[in-house]
C-alpha cells in the first residue's frame, strides 16, 4: 500500500500575526465572530499574503477557522473572561503581546495598521523578508513585531542618510559624539576613530510605513555600545531613558 504523505504542520503564529489578531479581537470586544464576518476573512487574506511572501502556502494556513480559533485563544488572556470555563490556555507569545499592548488600544491600532500597510505594499514586504539580515542575533525585535523592526533597522542603516546626518552634525558641532553617553571615537582613537559612529532611528515604528523618506531629524547619533543597549531588550529604550541609566550608574 502506498504511503500517504504526511500533512505539513502550519508554522507557529508570529508576533506580527498575533498583533493583527489582537487588534481584531479588541474590535470584536471579545465576542465570537459570525461566519460571514468580513473582518475575519480580511485578516485571513492578509496573513496568507504575509506567508506567501516567504514562500509558504497551504489550504489550512491561516484560514478563517484558524483565525477564529486564535481569537478564542486570546480571550483566555482577557481579564473580562477570566471566570469563563473551557477557554483554551494561550501560549507564551500571546501573553507577551497581550501584556505589551495592555491598556494601549490606540498604540495597538496604530501598530496593527502599520503592519497591514507593510504587508500590502510589495516593496515594504520585500524589505522585511529579503533584507532581514539587517537584524543581528544580539538585537531584540521590538514589541511591534519583526516587520516594523526590520524596516526600522533598514532606515537607520541607509549609507546615504547616515553620511548626510554625520555631515550635518559635524558642520553644526565640529564633532561626532554619542547623544546618549557623549563618547567621541575620534577623541578616543584619533584618526582611526574619525567619522565612526552609528545612527539610531527615533521615530515610532508604527509611523514607518507612512513615511516615504527618512529625515535627518529622525536620526540620533549613538556609539555602538549604546545602540546595542537600546535594542537589547523589550521594550527598546529611547535616548533619554538610556542617558538616565548611564547617569544613574546602572550601566556599570
Amino acid at each position: 500500500m502506498a504511503k500517504t504523505e504526511k500533512t505539513k504542520r502550519n508554522p507557529p503564529w508570529t508576533r506580527d500575526e498575533i498583533i493583527l489578531a489582537l487588534d481584531l479581537y479588541q474590535k470584536l470586544e471579545g465576542t465570537w465572530p459570525a461566519p460571514e464576518d468580513t473582518r475575519v476573512q480580511d485578516l485571513s487574506h492578509t496573513l496568507n499574503r504575509l506567508w506567501r511572501a516567504q514562500g509558504v502556502d497551504g489550504v489550512t494556513l491561516r484560514n478563517p477557522n484558524g483565525v477564529k480559533m486564535k481569537l478564542m485563544n486570546l480571550r483566555s488572556h482577557d481579564p473580562a473572561f477570566e471566570d469563563v470555563d473551557g477557554l483554551k490556555a494561550g501560549n507564551r507569545l500571546e501573553v507577551e503581546v497581550w501584556n505589551d499592548f495592555a491598556g494601549q488600544p490606540q498604540h495597538l491600532r496604530e501598530t496593527a495598521e502599520a503592519i497591514r500597510l507593510a504587508i500590502m505594499d510589495n516593496t515594504l514586504l520585500s524589505t522585511a523578508y529579503v533584507k532581514n539580515d539587517a537584524l543581528s542575533s544580539e538585537e531584540m525585535d521590538a514589541p511591534e513585531g519583526r516587520i516594523l523592526t526590520v524596516m526600522h533597522h533598514s532606515r537607520e542603516r541607509s549609507r546615504k542618510i547616515i553620511q548626510a546626518k554625520k555631515k550635518a552634525v559635524l558642520t553644526k558641532t565640529g564633532r561626532l559624539a554619542c547623544e546618549a553617553c557623549g563618547f567621541d571615537f575620534a577623541q578616543q582613537y584619533g584618526d582611526r576613530g574619525q567619522g565612526f559612529i552609528e545612527c539610531h532611528h527615533i521615530k515610532p515604528l508604527c509611523d514607518l510605513p507612512k513615511e516615504t523618506r527618512t529625515r535627518l531629524d529622525d536620526l540620533a547619533l549613538v556609539c555602538a555600545n549604546c545602540h546595542r543597549m537600546i535594542h537589547a531588550q523589550r521594550p527598546w529604550l529611547n535616548i533619554e531613558e538610556l542617558s538616565d541609566l548611564i547617569g544613574s550608574g546602572c550601566m556599570y
